[in-house]
């Protein structure tokens, strides 16, 4: 990973400074050959780094006098805050002064910003939002929109699974990746006519390995490798397991603590618990990719805890390493010379 550069949104998400320097300090300890570019109030962050022994060549800071807030509205931050950590983020990476950046910032505004500073690829209508969930037989599926577009048309359907196939063949190393859409049923006259249409798109194209309509219990039980739905659906849904995934380990919590055998139980028990719990863990899946994009972007959700972030961070690394824009535009060109 030498010779890359990543640029941090310091100052975005619920927590902003508080947990995102935490995570550039266990970043920069990690991966001593990356360079760091920080985006955010220079003063905070120096305050914060002279705490640590950090080598100065691994980073610099740009000084933002400005920052997203998470209620902020899309159209105020384009006209308004373009002296933001964000903003800035987007330009170096525009500007090929970086490879790629990370922020746990507002996403209507990263989505909004990132495609006003970057632009989309050829073939790409809209950027999506994708990450990556566990599933049955420790593997991954993808999902993808997961909040950037609340509503689509079955083109841009149909490109999200493209985008989606590759991201899943790159971060897999399955050349020849499962992509189904997400139905309230698996029959092919169930859904509306949007999903039905997108469907016939995607069988016509001999390259994707289109499978069909899965329902919402297919997402973790192996049966597809990535899923594409509308952002709406897909945003539901991921929060729908996360809030299920907390009530779980909250649960067992509960259970084990309610009198002195289950104590005991559980204390016998602890690695096994320990051993699902790092299976399932939200943080290390946080990091949805703003794919579509001239550009790697990642988006750590807002209230992430900075194991998390890192998280995010390690996502950019490894798409910029695999060239993930350069290889969705390429997929696309042989798409579109598929299509009928």
């Amino acid at each position: 990973m030498s010779h890359l550069t990543i640029a941090l949104d310091i100052m975005g998400g619920d927590h902003g400074p508080h947990i995102t320097l935490p995570a550039t300090v266990n970043a920069l300890h990690i991966y001593p050959d990356i360079q760091f570019i920080l985006c955010g109030d220079k003063q905070v962050i120096e305050n914060y780094f002279s705490r640590y022994d950090i080598h100065a060549d691994n980073y610099r800071i740009e000084h933002c006098d400005q920052a997203v807030e998470m209620d902020d509205k899309p159209s105020k931050v384009l006209r308004a805050k373009r002296n933001s950590s964000m903003y800035r983020m987007l330009e170096l990476v525009r500007d090929k002064k970086a490879n790629g950046c990370v922020s746990a910032g507002n996403t209507g505004a990263l989505m909004a910003m990132s495609y006003m500073v970057l632009k989309t690829l050829p073939g790409i209508d809209r950027p999506a939002l994708i990450s990556s969930l566990p599933t049955a037989q420790h593997k991954k599926v993808f999902l993808l929109d997961l909040g950037a577009n609340v509503s689509c048309d079955a083109e841009t359907l149909f490109q999200f699974a493209v985008m989606g196939s590759v991201l899943a063949a790159e971060e897999t190393d399955n050349p020849n990746p499962r992509v189904a859409l997400l139905n309230v049923g698996s029959e092919q006259i169930k859904g509306n006519e949007t999903v039905r249409y997108a469907s016939k798109l995607l069988s016509d194209v001999p390259s994707l390995n289109y499978i069909g309509f899965v329902e919402g219990n297919d997402i973790f039980n192996d049966v597809t490798d990535v899923v594409v739905t509308d952002g709406f659906v897909g945003n539901i849904a991921l929060k729908s397991v996360e809030g299920l995934g907390k009530l779980v380990v909250n649960e067992l919590k509960r259970v084990s603590e309610k009198n002195l055998m289950t104590r005991i139980m559980a204390k016998i028990a602890l690695p096994l618990f320990k051993k699902i719990y790092n299976r399932v863990n939200p943080d290390q899946y946080n990091g949805a990719s703003l794919i579509g994009l001239r550009g790697t972007v990642v988006k750590s959700h807002g209230n992430a805890k900075s194991d998390a972030f890192f998280y995010a961070i390690k996502e950019a690394l490894q798409e910029v390493n695999r060239q993930v824009p350069k290889k969705i535009q390429e997929k696309m060109e042989t798409v579109l010379m598929e299509r009928p």
